[in-house]
C-alpha cells in the first residue's frame, strides 16, 4: 500500500492467539434506507479496485444500504480524518492502517468487540496487530482488507541472461549477482518513489525493514523500541553501510532520491530487481507475465530468516457515525469467502484463513512462510515511535544516495529516541501504561 510519513508510537512485539467474545450488531430495520460514506486513500492501486468491487457486491446483498466511496489524497489523509473527528462530520467507514496507526487514532474508532461476530473475526489473520494493546482479548479496531508483504521482485529473463540460477539470499550473494548483471549491461536494482501519490521522494522503509530483519531477531526488535539496543549499534551501522554500497558501486540508478518511474522501468526490463509491496503485484504480473517472480530482499550477512508479512490496512467504523449498525455489516462482509474472492481477483492476498491467492507471485510470498519457514515480521514503519520515524525519513534516503553516512543518520534516530517522553520509551509502548 502507499505509505505515509505521519507516524504514531511503536508497538510491543507479541504473538497472540485470538481470544475474546464478540456479538453481532443489532440489524437495521428492513425498510430503512441508509447511505454510508467511506473514505479511502488508495489512489489507483489494486486496493482501490478491490474496494469498488466489494462495495458493489455488498450493496447487491443489502439493497437498502448505499456506500459512497470517497477517494481522499494520500498526502494529508490522516490529518483529514482527525479534522473530521473533531467536527463529527467525517465518514462512517475509513481506510485505516494497522499497528501504530489504528492505535494512534483509536480515540475516534469503534471497537469491533460486541459489533462483529466472534466467529467471523476469528476467520481473519493477524488480528493482534489491530487490537488494543495488541491483545485480541481487548477487541479490534480494524477489519483487515488483505495480507501484505514488503518484498523484492526480480526479472527472471535478466537473471538468466546474467547466468544467475536463483535469487540471492544474503549480502554477499546480492553483490555477486549485481556484479554479474552489471557486466551484462543490466542495471541490477532500481529505486525511486514507487509511484506513491504522497511524495516524489524515495521511501526507505521497505529496505529498512529488511536491514533490521537481517540484524535482529523478531523478539529483539522491542530492544530497538525501548532502547536496550541503540539505533547506533554496530550491527545497524554495518547494515546501512552495505546498503549504501549498492549505489556507490553502481548497482542502482544514480537518481535514487528523485526517480518517479522505477516501477515502469522494472516492468520494461530496464532493471533486474526492485523492492516494493504486494499492492503492485498484479501490475507486474499483468505487464511481465511469468517473467516476474518474488524474492526476499537479502539484507543479511547470513541467509535471511525473516520476511515482512502483515495485515497492513483495512476498514474501521468511526465513533461519530450515525449508521454504525450498517457500517459493521460491511466489515462483517469482509470476512466472507465472497469478499475474499473479490480481493483475490483484484490481485491481492485475502486475509481470511484458508483462502488462497491465485496470483502465482503472491503465492510465492506466502510460500516463504509456509514452505520455507521464514519468520513473519511487521512493517518497520508500523513499529517505530513517531519522532524516531520522522527523523529516519529525513536521513535514511540520503544514506542510500551516499549523501550522508550511516552512523550520522542513525545518530539522528538515536537523538530522536532520547528526546521522547519516558512513557514512549517504555516497552509497554504507546499507551504509556
Amino acid at each position: 500500500m502507499t505509505r505515509i510519513r505521519s507516524r504514531g508510537i511503536g508497538v510491543v512485539l507479541a504473538t497472540l492467539m485470538l481470544a475474546g467474545t464478540f456479538y453481532a450488531a443489532a440489524p437495521a430495520s428492513a425498510s430503512a434506507k441508509t447511505t454510508l460514506v467511506l473514505w479511502q486513500n488508495y489512489g489507483t492501486e489494486q486496493n482501490a479496485v478491490a474496494t469498488t468491487n466489494l462495495i458493489k457486491a455488498f450493496e447487491k446483498l443489502h439493497p437498502n444500504i448505499t456506500i459512497k466511496d470517497v477517494a481522499q489524497p494520500g498526502t494529508n489523509y490522516f490529518q483529514l480524518l482527525q479534522s473530521a473527528a473533531i467536527s463529527g462530520n467525517g465518514p462512517d467507514l475509513a481506510v485505516m492502517w494497522t499497528g501504530i496507526y489504528d492505535l494512534q487514532y483509536s480515540s475516534y474508532l469503534e471497537n469491533l468487540k460486541g459489533n462483529v461476530p466472534a466467529a467471523d473475526l476469528n476467520k481473519m489473520e493477524g488480528m493482534q496487530w489491530v487490537a488494543p494493546d495488541y491483545n485480541t482479548a481487548n477487541g479490534a479496531y480494524v477489519m483487515p482488507l488483505e495480507t501484505q508483504f514488503y518484498i523484492g521482485f526480480y526479472n527472471k529473463a535478466l537473471f538468466k541472461k546474467a547466468g544467475i540460477a536463483s535469487p540471492p539470499t544474503d549480502w554477499s550473494q546480492l553483490f555477486a549477482d549485481a556484479k554479474l548483471l552489471k557486466a551484462k549491461g543490466i542495471q541490477p536494482l532500481v529505486y525511486g518513489n514507487g509511484g506513491q501519490a504522497i511524495s516524489t521522494e524515495f521511501y526507505p522503509w521497505y529496505d529498512m525493514s529488511y536491514m533490521m530483519i537481517g540484524a535482529h531477531t523478531l523478539s529483539a526488535w522491542k530492544d530497538l523500541y525501548d532502547g536496550s539496543t541503540s539505533w547506533t549499534s554496530t550491527a545497524n551501522v554495518d547494515q546501512l553501510k552495505n546498503w549504501a554500497l549498492l549505489e556507490k558501486d553502481g548497482y542502482t540508478n544514480s537518481d535514487v532520491l528523485t526517480n518517479t518511474t522505477n516501477i515502469q522501468q522494472f516492468e520494461k526490463g530496464k532493471a533486474a530487481m526492485l523492492v516494493d509491496g504486494t499492492w503492485d503485484t498484479a501490475q507486474y504480473t499483468s505487464a511481465m507475465g511469468s517473467n516476474v517472480a518474488a524474492f526476499v530482499p537479502p539484507f543479511s550477512n547470513t541467509p535471511i530468516k525473516g520476511v515482512v508479512e502483515y495485515p497492513g490496512d483495512g476498514f474501521a467504523v468511526t465513533k461519530y457515525s450515525k449508521n454504525k449498525a450498517d457500517a459493521f455489516k460491511f466489515l462483517d462482509f469482509l470476512t466472507t469467502t465472497q469478499a475474499g474472492n473479490i480481493i483475490n481477483a483484484a490481485g491481492l492476498i485475502p486475509d481470511i484463513k484458508g483462502l488462497k491467492t491465485t496470483n502465482p507471485v503472491n503465492q510465492e510470498m506466502l510460500n516463504f512462510v509456509t514452505d520455507d519457514h521464514l519468520t513473519p515480521y511487521p512493517m518497520m514503519d508500523n513499529f517505530v515511535q513517531v519522532n524516531v520515524g520522522n527523523a529516519a525519513d529525513a536521513v535514511l534516503p540520503a544514506v542510500l544516495a551516499n549523501q550522508q553516512s550511516a552512523l550520522s543518520a542513525l545518530q539522528k534516530m538515536e537523538e530522536a529516541w532520547k528526546a521522547l517522553p519516558a512513557a514512549q520509551r517504555s516497552s509497554k509502548d504507546y499507551a504509556g501504561g
